[in-house]
């Protein structure tokens, strides 16, 4: 295999692992908007999926767990419980309160992150040292669930299953969130309720029994792409910094893929290979901050173009953003 074959692997099994967390992170932020409501607390909430997340596979380490199949069970479950509070005060606040929801999501955005921040630290402090898990409950989190025979497949292996668990699960997901939306009567539901809440309770829909389930369920699986994040990217340890940014390119992602579940795979690793770019290609002549803007300037060149073309497939819900008045219909 020649040199530059093995450069453009390694590039993209790379990608693969830093656009994992953004998978999880934009499919939640999808399902939240297609209701309507607008969560732009998705980088509090990763947040929060980390802390927590690490924490419970650590307690459960502590406790004396060993099985690793339960440990990755331990981590997403607080995960995603993490995020489904976070999402609950959002809900409270835009859905039964209507609070205006850029506000609302920038406010969970500080305090998910400050809860984060505090629960690690307050953690490492505890523990006298630095929270992080053993090697074996790691490899588990970090280590593909294919047989290495698979693995070492010419060309395809490394790419096609020599990914972590999570990339699998975050497929899987993926096409269910698809299927969802596009295939089943709730989901159908969904969507109306995002386009067109009025219609939707005309006809007799629990409006806003579907936006509290939709923003709840999505602020979850976002919560798991932060704990992703943690247990891939950062080694399991606990960093306080490690996952700034992340959740803005999650929501950057959710218009780059136009609200897609399918494009969000593709989309995901493609972000993820610009998140490293700056460390496979170095050129003396950029500097690294041009590099790790590329993502939200590919976004707002998609976004430019999707609305010149005036495509209604490719725009967001109609009522994005915007809460829903039962006494206004």
């Amino acid at each position: 295999m020649s040199n530059f074959m093995s450069l453009f692997i390694a590039l993209i099994v790379a990608a693969i692992t830093y656009g994992t967390p953004l998978l999880f992170g934009t499919l939640g932020e999808i399902l939240t908007e297609k209701s309507g409501n607008l969560n732009l607390g998705v980088e509090g909430i990763m947040f929060m999926g980390g802390a927590l997340g690490l924490g419970g596979v650590f307690y459960y380490e502590k406790a004396g767990g060993a099985s690793g199949v339960a440990a990755v069970a331990v981590g997403i479950l607080c995960a995603f419980l993490a995020g489904i509070l976070a999402s609950l005060i959002f809900s409270f606040l835009t859905i039964t309160l209507r609070a205006n929801q850029n506000v609302t999501g920038l406010a969970l955005s500080i305090f998910g992150t400050g809860v984060g921040q505090f629960i690690g630290e307050y953690m490492r402090v505890r523990e006298n040292g630095y929270i992080a898990i053993g090697n074996h409950l790691k490899g588990f989190f970090q280590s593909s669930p294919f047989p290495s025979a698979l693995q070492k497949i010419p060309v395809v292996g490394g790419i096609l299953f020599g990914n972590s668990v999570f990339f699998y699960l975050g497929l899987l997901l993926a096409a269910g969130m698809f299927l969802f939306l596009n295939r089943t009567r709730t989901g159908l539901y969904l969507r109306s309720v995002g386009e067109s809440p009025a219609t939707a309770d005309a006809a007799g829909i629990n409006v806003g029994r579907y936006k509290y389930l939709a923003t709840v369920i999505g602020g979850g699986i976002s919560a798991v792409g932060g704990m992703v994040y943690i247990m891939t990217i950062a080694g399991c340890v606990w960093n306080h910094e490690g996952l700034s940014g992340v959740g803005w390119l999650a929501v950057a992602l959710v218009i780059f893929c136009l609200w897609r579940p399918l494009s969000a795979i593709w989309g995901s690793v493609l972000f993820g290979a610009l998140m490293i770019l700056y460390l496979r290609l170095m050129l003396p002549f950029i500097p690294t901050q041009l590099y790790k803007i590329l993502p939200y300037v590919v976004t707002v060149v998609v976004l430019i173009v999707s609305s010149m073309r005036n495509n209604k497939e490719k725009q967001p819900p109609a009522s994005l953003g915007l809460a829903y008045f039962r006494e206004d219909r």
